[in-house]
Order: structure tokens, then sequence, then C-alpha cells
């Protein structure tokens, strides 16, 4: 088996991270998630390894240097994330199909570096509203990293049409069966 690669990319409070649980938990013989790498400090609720491997801003820097990544990024001023090349080639080799939690420019990076062997799909709400709703109750935002994130919700959604699905989430258990319809199709596509 040839492995491909099905990442999912959004601006915040679209559902990307929910749809790839989701995915995950469906189909656990096909996919495996790619873990990321950041350095922003880690949540109460996050695992090292499991959820992002957390690294320091100078040893990400020298993995940049390195050609480590198969894609990276500065998402917020100071906060890099980026994805491990040796993550992309271990899941391969364990035979899975490997799922992406990604932002916007990270998943367009993948999907140029390796092209058919990746499908880009862009997931969204269809208002403004209803992801201020998402971000205000996860109960993680100040007032101000609520105004960052909603100019960078803006700036995102403009890179839409470069994706090659749109998943609109606004109905969850509809997205996640278009979810599901779209990653059967594409890991059975020669």
């Amino acid at each position: 088996m040839k492995g491909k690669l099905i990442i999912f990319s959004a601006p915040s409070g679209s559902g990307k991270t929910t749809v790839v649980r989701h995915l995950l938990n469906k189909f656990p013989d096909l996919l495996a998630f790619s873990v990321s790498a950041a350095t922003r400090e880690r949540r109460e609720h996050e695992v090292d390894g499991k959820d992002y491997y957390f690294i320091p801003k100078k040893e990400f820097r020298e993995r940049i240097s390195l050609n480590e990544f198969a894609e990276w990024e500065e998402v917020y001023a100071g906060n890099y994330y980026g994805t491990f090349k040796a993550e992309i080639e271990r899941l391969w080799e364990q035979g899975k199909h490997v799922l992406f939690d990604v932002d916007v420019k990270g998943g367009l990076k993948l999907k140029e570096t390796y092209r058919d062997r990746a499908l880009a799909v862009f997931v969204k709400v269809s208002s403004e509203e209803e992801i201020i709703r998402r971000l205000s109750g996860r109960g993680t935002e100040t007032e101000k990293s609520l105004e960052t994130r909603l100019g960078k919700v803006r700036y995102e959604l403009s890179f839409e049409n470069k994706f090659d699905r749109v998943l609109v989430n606004d109905n969850l258990e509809m997205a996640l069966k278009e979810a599901e319809q779209m990653v059967l199709d594409y890991i059975s596509a020669d």
C-alpha cells in the first residue's frame, strides 16, 4: 500500500479537531494521526507526544535548519508549529494513511509537497458568529486572544479555494458522515 495524507485545515473554532478525532475512532486500522511539533506552552489537558511534541523554540529552529520538517509555520507571534518528515514516514511504515489537523498554511504546504498523495480538506462554519460562540465556549480565550484569533480566522477563510474539498461543519452529524465518505473515496482511489 502506498500511504496517503489526508489533511484537515480550518480557522479556529471550525471543528477540524472534532472531525479528525472522529475519523481516527471510526477507521483505526486505516488512519493514524500525525502529531505536530509546537513551541507553545502545553495546556493542562495535553500530553506530550500525543497532542503535540512540545519543544523549545531554539530546538525547533535548529530542526528547521536541518530540514527535518515537511512543513512548519510561525502560526502566532513566537509560536512555531510543524510536521516532522520522520513522523509521516513512521506512520506509513505502519501501513497507515496519515491524518492531519493543521493550520491553513501548513495544510497547503503539505499539499504542495506531497501533491497527488495528499487530500487537502478545508473545514469551515457558515458564520463568524458561530466561530465566536465556539471559541468563547472553550474557556481558553481572553478577550485579547479571541480578537487575535478572529483576525486570523478572517485571513484564513481567504484560502478556502486553494483546497481540494470544503467541509461545512454547521451540523456536526452531517459533517462527520461527509468526512467519512471523503476519506473512504480518497484512500480507495488509485
